[in-house]
């Protein structure tokens, strides 16, 4: 098997490129003699990146990876120069111009998405290839692209043990429940936020943190036993994943055009970090949760997030069960090599050879 060389361009969406190949695949691809690299694609000197990379051999022989978006000056550049260069693969995972158009996300979410989407034509255009975090972003995509293919998150994470379910909740040992979505998740966790002040208010059993500082909705913020700690940058956040221990992880997706192109990675988050999930009963998770096995599947009333919230508190030992499967499924869904294969096996271009 011939070596190959992937450079990911990166405007900064560190999280993505980490994920999907940097922190989860290229450690197995550079092991079977591939190269992988990171090149911070600044908003200056564009022309005279390929002398100051670390990029060597033909410019032809590099598979190029876009994640999200580019700065303009960029994608300018790489449409001048398309001539030279390998394969493009555009790597995304949110839905940009529905995010754009969505009244329910915050305002500059919105702003920076439609920053994105206006020039996401043109990076289609420079991609020979297309992936995208889940079939239904696929599904999407697919108008506006011949080749697209579908790579869903990889675990990062190493899976902890769970003796932090030896004991049922008490007073003096509450049970630790999370939300660490980001501020575009603010408007699933405000469709739940009644269940749990009624939760949080009743019972001294559970704890809640809400990963979203001051953004926190005020009605749980004010609660006793709720933290709303700061959202913490990447790598930082993987740290704290990798020495925290939850019991139970919320995660609700509402319908709507934006979540509906979400990838299953709050399924590997929650764990990441030892806990149960509990998820709206909708795509992803139903292709992946199976109710009272792996976790559970809550509808859109507040009712039933309390009556499965409150399941979990109330069998302790069945919540550790589920626990236990819902790592193993983890392992098997997430694993790191199933995404270098991706990556390996990946149609490439034939532009160059079709030029003759």
């Amino acid at each position: 098997m011939s070596s190959k060389h992937w450079t990911v361009l990166s405007d900064g969406a560190r999280p993505t490129e980490d994920i999907y190949l940097l922190g989860s695949a290229a450690p197995l691809l550079e092991g079977q003699g591939h190269l992988v690299q990171r090149i911070v694609a600044s908003r200056v000197a564009v022309a005279a990146w390929w002398q100051r990379s670390r990029l060597r051999g033909r410019l032809d022989e590099h598979h190029l990876v876009i994640c999200r978006s580019l700065p303009l000056a960029w994608v300018a550049w790489l449409e001048r120069q398309r001539h030279r260069l390998g394969s493009i693969t555009y790597l995304i995972d949110d839905d940009l111009e529905v995010a754009a158009r969505d009244p329910r996300l915050p305002a500059a979410y919105r702003a920076r998405m439609a920053r994105i989407a206006h020039l996401q034509p043109r990076l289609l255009a420079l991609a020979d290839t297309v992936v995208a975090c889940s079939e239904q972003l696929a599904a999407r995509l697919r108008p506006r692209h011949a080749s697209v293919h579908v790579l869903t998150p990889p675990l990062l994470a190493p899976l902890p043990p769970r003796h932090h379910f030896e004991q049922g909740p008490s007073e003096n040992a509450p049970w630790q429940l999370g939300f660490h979505g980001t501020r575009a998740h603010l408007p699933d966790l405000d469709h739940i936020a009644p269940a749990l002040v009624e939760l949080q208010t009743h019972r001294q059993d559970m704890q809640l943190e809400i990963m979203l500082g001051d953004h926190a909705p005020p009605t749980l913020a004010s609660l006793p036993g709720v933290r709303t700690p700061k959202p913490l940058p990447w790598e930082a956040f993987q740290a704290y994943q990798r020495q925290h221990r939850f019991h139970i992880g919320l995660a609700p997706l509402w319908e709507t055009p934006f979540n509906a192109g979400k990838s299953f990675i709050k399924f590997l988050d929650i764990a990441a970090m030892g806990g149960v999930g509990i998820y709206s009963d909708r795509y992803p998770y139903t292709a992946i949760v199976r109710h009272g096995e792996n976790g559970l599947l809550a509808g859109d009333s507040p009712g039933e997030w309390q009556a499965a919230i409150t399941r979990l508190l109330d069998d302790p030992v069945s919540a550790g069960a589920m626990a236990a499967q819902a790592a193993d499924d983890a392992r098997r869904l997430g694993e790191p090599g199933t995404a270098a294969q991706f990556w390996a096996a990946l149609p490439h271009s034939h532009r160059l050879d079709d030029q003759g």
